[in-house]
């Protein structure tokens, strides 16, 4: 039994149990029984530099420093499916994440890490099966059993047409991939999660809190409908699922969307696809603290920004959380900015006392009244969505790209005319010194990926690289698993530009 730090003892749940109990459908109050009392939430940051090497340093130190689980942030090339040496790389390599262009990219990124007991998150969506095969390669090279690998590929392409852009394939083609992806998994890596629904980037973006909980849920449920129009039953892939939210600044809000997104995905499990096991009504879900808020000037008030942020996150009841850095308005952040972000969900975890009962607000008025709302209205949102026809034809017709735009434009204007107060931004300013401790990506370092990559690529038997890239052509023709061909492909050193432009040749470039 935990008790305070006046030895008051305290019982594990203080909620109204008649609206159900903590790890019971619908999960209002959290998904395990005893939540973090048990398991603390997994802490993860988010990195990823100009070099392979440079990124797997920074991930040792992270992990000797308490991390529980990686994750990958991925230059922009990758993210859209170009070699480190295409010419429209150019000024793009290494900038925002680490560049991956070939198995021994993926190799070096991941020396020495443990992937039979270190979670790996990687955010990546449009080429997110052949870094998924890259990292099997890995796996399989160093003989451990793919049934170990545990982590999370974000694979939400949905997304990516409402609010970030880094698409390649039209909507229905880049399903097919997801779905692949699913039942792939479903098979040989039954502990990898297959899909992280992101509502974080849509927040990014500038929806409402509503809109986030919408398009995060009507995303999922197109995914659903397309797994199960391949012939995947419900509660076969439906627990491998999992959730990526943002944590904003509205401390209260935040709170109650996180016990609002377990309820309405454990009601839309049940009542609308008939889930019958347990764990497809569960929503898990990992949380990241909003970029979007960070500012660029008087850096130090972004760690009391993510501070509250990764506290309402805990609240909410979060399986995972990364906490920005507070330097990540001018650049990646440096190792002593990572560490401070850390720390702060180390003292979330051990001082605050947060942990030691299951959702402490529950049976707050404002926050059982917040959630009740949220949930409504968002379940009115997702109902105009499938009056359109459900997500993907919404998107083809702009609708969430159009909502999101209004809701920034906005937020914007009230920043601006000050109703809306941003600390240091648009009042209480003061004059200060630019920050000089900022991460540079070295050059040199470009260069030497480009030149690595070019002699790869160089010694290798190119009749064994076409042929596996018409047998990949063949397979996307013939709406076959494409996921055991591209983890051929990428052991064969085919790399991930050369699989990206075969699928380009079968299903084309969408252009938005």
């Amino acid at each position: 039994m935990k008790k305070t730090n006046s030895n008051i003892k305290l019982k594990k749940f203080y909620g109204d149990k008649t609206k159900g109990i903590p790890g019971e459908y619908p999960y209002l109050y959290g998904i395990y029984p005893n939540m973090y009392i048990d398991r603390l939430w997994t802490m993860r940051q988010y990195s990823g530099f100009s070099t392979t090497k440079e990124s797997n340093q920074r991930y040792h130190y992270l992990l000797n420093q308490g991390v529980k689980g990686l994750s990958v942030a991925f230059d922009l090339p990758t993210q859209t499916g170009y070699d480190s040496d295409h010419q429209l790389s150019e000024g793009e390599v290494g900038k925002v994440g680490v560049p991956i262009s070939c198995l021994a990219d993926m190799e070096s990124l991941l020396q020495d890490i443990p992937l039979e007991k270190v979670s790996i998150s990687m955010t990546i969506n449009s080429t997110a099966a052949i870094l998924l095969a890259f990292l099997i390669a890995v796996a399989d090279k160093n003989k451990i059993d793919r049934k170990l690998l545990r982590g999370t590929i974000q694979n939400d392409i949905l997304k990516e047409y409402i609010a970030r852009g880094t698409f390649i394939y039209p909507p229905k083609s880049s399903m097919k991939i997801v779905t692949d992806i699913f039942e792939f998994c479903n098979q040989e890596l039954p502990n990898w999660n297959t899909i992280s629904i992101s509502g974080y980037h849509i927040r990014e973006a500038g929806s409402t809190a509503i809109q986030e909980l919408a398009f995060t849920f009507s995303n999922a449920i197109s995914y659903i409908e397309s797994a199960i129009e391949k012939g995947l039953n419900i509660d076969d892939f439906a627990s491998r699922m999992s959730f990526f939210f943002n944590s904003h600044n509205h401390f209260f809000e935040e709170i109650a969307k996180f016990r609002a997104a377990r309820k309405m995905w454990a009601t839309i499990m049940k009542n609308r696809f008939k889930a019958k096991k347990e764990k497809s009504m569960i929503c898990r879900f990992h949380t990241q603290t909003a970029g979007s808020t960070l500012a660029a000037q008087e850096i130090d008030n972004n760690v009391v920004r993510t501070t509250l942020q990764a506290t309402a996150a805990v609240l909410g009841g979060t399986q995972s959380l990364h906490t920005n850095s507070r330097d990540e308005a001018l650049a990646l952040p440096n190792e002593s900015s990572a560490l401070l972000a850390l720390r702060t969900q180390q003292i979330i975890a051990y001082e605050t006392g947060i942990p030691d009962v299951v959702d402490p607000l529950a049976g707050s008025y404002y926050i059982e009244k917040l959630t009740e709302t949220l949930e409504k209205e968002s379940f009115k949102l997702i109902d105009k969505i499938d009056n359109l026809g459900g997500a993907v034809n919404a998107i083809e017709q702009h609708f969430q790209q159009t909502q999101i735009a209004d809701s920034a434009y906005e937020f914007q204007k009230a920043i601006d005319n000050k109703e809306k107060i941003q600390v240091g931004v648009n009042k209480y300013i003061t004059e200060e010194s630019p920050y000089a401790n900022i991460q540079k990506i070295d050059k040199t370092s470009v260069s030497n990926q480009i030149q690595n990559l070019k002699k790869i690529k160089n010694n290798r038997n190119l009749e064994k690289i076409n042929a596996i890239l018409n047998k990949l052509e063949k397979s996307a023709n013939d709406n076959t698993n494409m996921m055991p061909i591209i983890i051929d492909a990428v052991k064969a050193d085919v790399t991930l530009g050369e699989i990206s432009d075969t699928l380009r040749k079968v299903f084309g470039e969408y252009k938005g």
